[in-house]
């Protein structure tokens, strides 16, 4: 029986997938045993701290499996997951994998109103993470959150110790000592591969995250041909520095590494110099990551001290490439450019590790899996003229199913016949290489982040001063877009830059949510038929950047 609130794969669509093995049939717990049971004395997990041969890996997250079936853990019990880039997140999320629970994939940086909003969906009965990650004290968020989340009983601390109120993940470990009876029971609870396996966190119009539910199937199957693509192997250095819950790190790091036993290192610093550091270190030969991480390493004077010789390609995805940006990496660093296009809903393309470097610096390449059916859509549903512009739509083996508990929205987001509509605007040509055009959503790119702009609005105007708000994305060198909020404030009223985030931050906003520039205007511009005109917005925060 499917969790309540995910919506299953058409019968024949999963026979036809199933059929033609297009679905592995492995689950998330399968690639792991796989890994050390080939290779178990191969490094296989490295982060700032430790580093870890496949055997270590499964030994370690079969001891806290146990300890969370002890717990009473249960098959699809949903556990929020928000551990940072810690070797911690890969023992835990292969540990809720293996006895069946559904982890839900946070980041650090998700504040009150996201986590709120994700217990009211998929009400966990525990959450893992450290009390406190740089400047946010997680532990005082989660009381707040246990306050309506009835289900949430149980709080597990990383790095943090144990309370009498907080468990420890690492007492956890260190007092469970799997029996063969243990071992059995953990065997047992193998979940079906397609039973959801995880939900998954992405930026949505209306403000809060939408949850994207995948199964094992689907998702080990978007990892494959996603792997594939860019050519990842065993001899292959894995290196992620995004955050490792994002869909990113899971299908091109966790899921990438453990699939293809290549050696996984993850690092909790986007800081270039640390980046250059653990590549001249591990040796690292891939590096997947988004456009302002890479652009912030070819910026650095000191760039050449570093030896980056292993390097031998970089995926950049989560945001625009831009042909300048291209052209540096193979300038300054001399290794290969992937410029890709992705989503936690399953449809990436990208260009491949020979491609010219035209093709690099303008599309994003071919679709990944060669079973992944495309089209391109017109406003009325009706597929253009192969060239034209269009919503880019998709189905197959690797694209999800619907998203979770959103019947309503599922229905405007699929098509009739089962194609997802992504909300990008794109064209294809006749050697089927993708050129992304434009974005129908009402979201902002910051950096490989997928943000919100109503969210923000509206924050933004639940201030007494504010009369009326857009938000849009202003172009950015490094980020790719930064929040620009330009805001007409009530007669007589004044209101500064400075007083805006406070009272932002004060309605629980997510440092995500901030704007880094307010424009102060008379009146919002409209439209003829009375909607704000974020054209003209754009234009204008265009020519103030002194941006064509």
């Amino acid at each position: 029986m499917p969790v309540e609130g995910f919506e299953p794969y058409a019968p024949e669509d999963a026979a036809l997938y199933d059929r033609r093995r297009w679905w592995l049939g492995l689950t998330w717990g399968d690639l792991l045993d796989k890994a050390a049971d080939l290779y178990p004395d191969k490094v296989g997990l490295v982060d700032d701290t430790h580093r870890f041969t496949l055997g270590q890996v499964r030994e370690r997250t079969d001891r806290l499996a146990v300890g969370f079936m002890g717990l009473g853990i249960a098959p699809r019990d949903f556990v929020l997951v928000q551990i940072p880039n810690w070797h911690e997140y890969v023992f835990a999320f292969f540990a809720l994998q293996k006895i069946g629970a559904i982890p839900v994939l946070l980041i650090a940086r998700h504040g009150l109103a996201e986590i709120k909003h994700v217990c009211s969906l998929t009400h966990p009965v525990a959450w893992i993470g450290p009390c406190q990650y740089r400047n946010t004290d997680l532990l005082s968020i989660l009381g707040e959150v246990k306050r309506e989340a009835e289900s949430l009983k149980t709080l597990i601390s990383v790095r943090s110790g144990a309370t009498p109120d907080v468990l420890s993940l690492e007492g956890i470990m260190e007092r469970t000592k799997p029996t063969t009876a243990d071992i059995q029971a953990l065997d047992e609870r193998r979940p079906d591969p397609m039973e959801v396996s995880m939900i998954l966190l992405t930026g949505g119009t209306t403000g809060l995250p939408k949850a994207v539910p995948r199964t094992h199937n689907d998702y080990i199957a978007n990892v494959e041909y996603h792997s594939r693509a860019w050519e990842i192997s065993m001899d292959d250095v894995l290196l992620t520095v995004a955050p490792v819950s994002h869909a990113q790190g899971m299908h091109n790091g966790v899921g990438s590494a453990f699939f293809n036993f290549a050696k996984y290192v993850i690092s909790d610093s986007t800081d270039p110099k640390d980046i250059c550091k653990v590549i001249e270190r591990e040796k690292v030969t891939a590096f997947p990551t988004v456009p302002a991480v890479v652009q912030r390493i070819v910026d650095m004077d000191d760039l050449k001290s570093f030896d980056l010789s292993s390097l031998r390609k970089i995926y950049s995805g989560g945001a625009l490439s831009t042909p300048e940006l291209v052209r540096s990496v193979y300038d300054r660093i001399g290794c290969k450019f992937v410029n890709a296009f992705g989503s936690s809903e399953g449809t990436a393309a990208m260009t491949r590790l020979g491609a010219d470097l035209e093709t690099i610096c303008t599309t994003v390449g071919k679709k990944d899996c060669p079973y992944t059916r495309i089209k391109f859509l017109d406003q009325y549903e009706q597929e253009v003229e192969q060239g034209r512009e269009g919503e880019l739509c998709a189905k197959g083996p690797t694209i999800f199913s619907g998203y979770f508990k959103s019947a309503e929205d599922n229905k405007k987001t699929f098509t009739k016949d089962g194609f997802f509509k992504t909300g990008d605007l794109a064209k294809i040509d006749a050697s089927g290489i993708i050129t992304i055009t434009g974005r129908i959503k009402e979201t902002i790119l910051r950096g490989g982040e997928t943000i919100s702009a109503v969210a923000i609005e509206r924050l933004i105007a639940s201030h007494p001063a504010v009369r009326g708000v857009a938000v849009i994305g202003m172009p950015d060198r490094a980020l790719g877009e930064r929040i620009c909020a330009y805001v007409a404030l009530n007669e007589g009223s004044s209101l500064t830059f400075e007083a805006l985030i406070s009272h932002l931050r004060g309605k629980g906003a997510s440092v995500l949510q901030l704007p880094e520039r307010v424009e102060f205007i008379e009146a919002i511009p409209l439209t003829k038929v009375g909607k704000v005109d974020k054209k003209v917005l754009k234009e204008d925060i265009g020519k103030k950047l002194g941006q064509a």
